[in-house]
This record gives C-alpha cells, structure tokens and sequence, in this order.
C-alpha cells in the first residue's frame, strides 16, 4: 500500500520517467511556462505503472492538473516566494530514501533509471521545485482554513445517498511497553566502538561513507554512508546544535541523543538547511536485562488478569514506553494523528497488533510478546489491550465526525483554490493546443 501512493506521488513529479519520450507539441501555455504533450504521455505511462485506471478524460484531467499548478508557480514567482536550492535537495533526499527503502537499495534505484544517484537528482531537481513552489503557494491562499460544526453537518447532509463511504472496521489500542534497561556499562560500550571508527575516519583515513555503511545504525541514511539532507527543526536538537558549529569536511566529537552515539560530518549548509553525513551507534541491552523486563512484564499481566489493579494503575506504574505512558497507553495513528486505526494502517505499520487481537474483545488483553518501535526501531517487550472496535459501516456523523470533518475541509479548500484560479485566468496568457479545446475542464481557461 505504501508503494502504491509512492507511485502516485512520483507520477505527479516525473520521478518514475524511465523511458525517453520525443518532445513533439506543445500541449498547453500558461505564461512563459509550457506543458509538452511529452509530459501528459509520461503521467499516462506512470499512471499505468502505479495501476491507476486511465480513461478516456485522463489526458484532459493530467493536463488540467498541469494547467493549475504553472498559475499557482505563476503567482508564487510574483509573490517572491523562492524554494531555495538545499531545500530542493533536502525533499528529494527524503523521497529518494523512502524510494530506495521500497526498492531494496540505492543501487536497485540506480539500476531502475539507468543513471547515478547525483544524475537522478539533476534530472528532476526543478520539477521538485515547480511542484514545492505550487504547494507554499496553495498554503497561503488556504491559510487559516477551518469549517465549523454546521458547515461539516451541512457538508455530510449534501453528500447524495450513494456516496456516503463505506468505513473500514476501525481498531482502538492501548499498550504497555517495558524497554529493557540499557546500563551505564552498556553505554561504555556502545561509545568505545563509535571511538573507534572515528578514529579509523580521523586518524586512520579510512572513508566515512563506507563506515556509516558497514557500521551505522540509522536504516535510513545507513544505505547512503550516512547522508542526510534536512532543514532546521527536523533533527532532534542535541544533532542540530552540533551541526551548525560545525565547518564543511569538519567531523564532530561524539555527541549523544535519545537515539544514541552519533559522530557527523557536515558537508555544506547554506542558511538553514544542512547536507551531512553521520554514523549512530545505539547501547544494545544484555541478556540479563532482557530477562528482568520479562519477569517485570509478566508481573504485570498476572496483576491485570487477578484484577489487582487497573489498566491505568499498570500503565503509570509499569511502561516505560514514552511516547503512550501519558496517555493511558493509547497507540495513536502516525498517519492521521486518530487514536483509531483501519486495516490497511494496521498492515502498513504495525501488522502485529492485528495478528494478537483478531478473536479479542473488547477490554481483553494479550500475553506479553516481543515488541519492536515502528518508528524508533527500539525493542521491548509488550501487552496490548483492545481499547474498542467499530464494525465496519457508513460513515456517519456520530461515528465519524473526524472523518468527514477532514473531508469537508478539503471540500472547502477546493472550492477557495477553484475560485482563486478563475480569479487570475483573466489576466494571464493562456494557450491550449487544439487536440485539447474540446476537454471538459473545470475551468474556462479560454474565453468563448
């Protein structure tokens, strides 16, 4: 499922564009920016590739699509909004990391276009841009947007019978994680082998990239020796501070973070955005530590099932899982920030969970079992309670209200950028090759 929408993110980029198309015409003009029919034959080719299905009004719909997003650059080139280079850099450098993870590494991307990682770069680096440029400026025309509980009700109550969505069950969980402890001795270690290998980069010459490969322990940037390219406010801020004192080619001291031991090497910065190579080193736990969070553990769960005391009691007295212990032990959504999660989250991020609460009930709880973090990788051990569980139905306003709130927003951030868009077509130069008068666009982009 992921890939999928990864697919279609690229497609909307060119980024899967693996296959040379002759510019022959020109499909469309919205100032001095053109849109070739090349461009609307590669989002078709893309299209098929994610298994998107074409019919007969996808060439008017993508170039339409196409159309909107050069006025919203238009504007956002008046307006002064600028996207600057390392930005650029630092969104492709995510998306290429996540392309790579789906793919199985840097060298499968590379074999996939034909072309070294920096050419992948080069190639659709102002794509990017064109598309980071519509995006701010979709924003500011939407800024502040809201819908009040009557817009929403009255949203819900227009939408014809046989488009109300059918909802996926959704699955409401709580969890108590107990970590095992990483000791002081554990700490010692995992430090003197970071000492190490900078002493191997620093001393020794040995490469840093080949280093972060073979040894760091961040499976993002591992696979590409350690580089990550980012803005200020996306690392954490022991990482940050550390980068920005430091000069290009200058390697760090060690620095410790919650994530563990990292040395970096900053490659270049250009105001707030940084491009640096690190390798991390994480203080593994010993079996003896495993041991008493099991023992720990199953103190807890015969606890709960003799009823000596409460789910809530045995969450604050025993998980030391940070991110759920201040909240009941409820497991929020990465993907939506809902304390509600449907199947294809579940199999997408934590396919475990379901496996131990299918037959459960509600207020049930599982046996401890062995646990590692979706997000930061750590393992632990676990017990998860089945918090609640919405059959599947029709979305309705009592069930649902988050849900069709989020749709009537975009509802209304629609019509906001529709009506911004006609706005603005009266004073542009708009031209649309013949092939393509004919389409049934939303807009009027040529005057009768």
């Amino acid at each position: 499922m992921r890939l999928y929408f990864l697919l279609l993110f690229l497609c909307s980029i060119g980024l899967l564009d693996a296959q040379p198309i002759v510019l022959d015409k020109i499909a469309a003009q919205i100032g001095d920016n053109i849109i070739l029919l090349s461009d609307l034959k590669i989002q078709e080719m893309q299209a098929k590739e994610a298994k998107v299905e074409i019919d007969s009004a996808f060439d008017c719909r993508m170039l339409e699509e196409l159309m909107i997003e050069q006025v919203l650059v238009n504007q956002a080139k008046l307006d002064s909004i600028i996207i600057a280079d390392e930005q650029v850099d630092a969104d492709m450098e995510n998306r290429l990391r996540l392309i790579q993870q789906q793919m199985g590494g840097r060298q499968k991307l590379e074999e996939f276009y034909g072309m070294t990682y920096s050419e992948i770069k080069d190639k659709f680096r102002e794509s990017i841009r064109s598309k980071m440029l519509a995006d701010e400026m979709r924003n500011t025309i939407t800024l502040g947007l809201s819908v009040t509980p009557k817009e929403v009700t009255s949203f819900f109550n227009a939408l014809p019978v046989d488009s109300i969505p059918y909802i996926n069950m959704q699955l409401g969980f709580q969890q108590i994680v107990i970590y095992p402890e990483i000791t002081k001795e554990d700490k010692k270690t995992a430090y003197a082998k970071l000492a190490g290998l900078r002493n191997e980069i620093v001393v020794s010459g040995k490469s840093f990239e080949s280093m972060a490969r073979l040894y760091s322990m961040d499976p993002g940037s591992a696979p590409m020796g350690g580089k990550i390219a980012a803005t200020k406010g996306m690392m954490v801020p022991q990482f940050e501070s550390t980068v920005f004192k430091l000069k290009p080619n200058e390697i760090s001291e060690i620095i410790e973070t919650e994530f563990g031991y990292h040395i970096i090497k900053l490659l270049s910065r250009a105001g707030e955005d940084f491009v640096c190579l690190h390798i991390l080193i994480r203080p593994e736990f010993s079996i003896q530590a495993v041991n008493r969070a099991s023992q720990r553990m199953d103190s807890c769960y015969r606890m709960l099932k003799m009823n000596e005391l409460t789910w809530e009691q045995a969450v604050a007295r025993f998980s030391n899982d940070a991110s759920t212990k201040q909240n009941k032990g409820i497991i929020t959504n990465p993907k939506n920030a809902s304390q509600m999660w449907d199947m294809s989250d579940l199999n997408e991020i934590d396919q475990q969970i379901y496996l131990l609460t299918d037959a459960m009930e509600e207020g049930d709880v599982t046996q401890p079992n062995l646990y590692m973090d979706f997000m930061t990788r750590e393992q632990g051990i676990r017990i998860v309670r089945l918090m609640k569980r919405v059959p599947a139905h029709k979305a309705n306003l009592n069930d649902d209200y988050a849900l069709i709130k989020q749709a009537a927003e975009s509802d209304k951030r629609t019509r906001i950028l529709n009506k911004w868009v006609d706005s603005k077509l009266g004073n542009a130069y708009i031209r649309i090759d013949s092939e393509y008068l004919a389409c049934p666009f939303q807009h009027q982009w040529i005057n009768n």
